[in-house]
């Protein structure tokens, strides 16, 4: 009797541990939560955990971009409390790695969106999926030519220095414009993605280049700050502005002819595709190293179709 009921226990805690496990909590640690950028790609994930039975899902960053460390942290409690997988856009290429190699350590996925991280620590993380920033930048770029010509001065607002997407993006932008033009670039200044920061760096740009042709605003609240400041100065519509992302205020932008275009990633699909990718690993699935989740070029006259309308939130 003694022997049945101990198995019967055994059973048991086999059976709670499993649950427990089935259930386990993926973890998303975006770089902050205070933009619409990452708030859909939270939206995303949701969808997908919705969809992933037995796992749930904890969504957190830091209040800033540029507040790397707190990022740093997150990622680390993440491996102290266990969880069953990671999903991650680092904030900056090399601080987030030891973190990651802890995560990996402790047979922890991990999935990378958005901002790659360092190149020797592509063992640390199964699946990289993002926007092909590097052909994102060109597409801003070949609009920019489009419209400006191919000679003159334009300026570039970027965000965080040394970030992966930055360095892709602004990276493609001015390789672009120097291979396809004799455009002379001014910049880049960096805002820290603090649309505050953006607005008065453009102002005084705007100021200090009364011959400016044309300006590109690399991310979201860097955008959002070159378009008011193009409007306080009185030059929307007479200067190309092209931003980057596609929240309510740019899609206004877009429409009232302050911006040109914007390039818009697909932000909902690196949260969906993410978690979809960590449910996959975590059922012993098989994920590609890299997945592209596209980007869009949004002008006043695609803004409505099915292709914008996709990608803008």
């Amino acid at each position: 009797m003694r022997k049945l009921v101990l198995a019967l226990a055994a059973s048991v805690i086999a059976l709670s541990a499993a649950s427990t496990a089935s259930a386990g909590e993926i973890a998303v640690i975006v770089k902050t939560v205070n933009s619409t950028f990452w708030q859909n790609v939270q939206k995303g994930a949701d969808a997908a955990i919705g969809k992933a039975k037995g796992h749930t899902m904890t969504f957190q960053g830091p209040a800033s971009e540029s507040a790397i460390a707190d990022q740093v942290n997150m990622v680390e409690n993440a491996v102290n409390r266990k969880v069953d997988a990671i999903l991650l856009a680092p904030s900056d290429p090399d601080a987030l790695v030891p973190a990651v190699k802890r995560a990996w350590e402790a047979r922890i996925p991990v999935v990378i969106i958005d901002s790659m991280l360092s190149k020797d620590a592509e063992k640390y993380y199964q699946s990289f999926l993002a926007t092909d920033n590097k052909k994102a930048g060109e597409l801003a770029a070949k609009a920019m030519i489009d419209k400006v010509g191919t000679e003159g001065k334009i300026a570039v607002m970027s965000y965080v220095a040394g970030a992966g997407s930055e360095i892709g993006r602004v990276g493609g932008f001015t390789d672009y414009i120097k291979a396809h033009s004799k455009l002379t670039i001014v910049g880049p200044y960096y805002s820290q993605s603090q649309m505050a920061t953006a607005l008065n760096q453009t102002t005084d740009v705007l100021a200090a280049n009364a011959d400016l042709k044309g300006i590109f605003g690399a991310n979201e609240p860097t955008a959002i700050g070159m378009g008011r400041a193009i409007k306080q100065a009185g030059k929307a519509g007479k200067i190309v502005a092209i931003g980057f992302d596609g929240n309510q205020d740019l899609q206004e932008f877009v429409k009232d002819g302050t911006l040109e275009a914007t390039v818009v990633q697909g932000s909902y699909q690196m949260g969906e595709k993410g978690v979809d990718a960590l449910v996959k690993i975590l059922d012993k699935g098989k994920v590609e190293k890299f997945i592209d989740t596209g980007v869009v070029v949004v002008t006043k006259s695609n803004i409505d179709k099915p292709e914008a309308k996709n990608v803008l939130y």
